[in-house]
């Protein structure tokens, strides 16, 4: 669900699938942002 709302949240800028994937690291214990290289995938997506 995180790797999901975070590249969600990268294509689109919806600032829910933000507050979603930050609520899912809180409640995972990890609060590291995904690497910038994964966010650079994201836009392979959209074509």
């Amino acid at each position: 669900m995180r790797d999901f709302s975070w590249k969600y949240f990268s294509m689109t800028g919806d600032v829910d699938a933000y507050l979603l994937y930050k609520e899912v690291n809180t409640r995972d214990g990890d609060e590291a942002e995904p690497e910038e290289e994964d966010a650079l995938d994201a836009a392979d997506w959209v074509q």
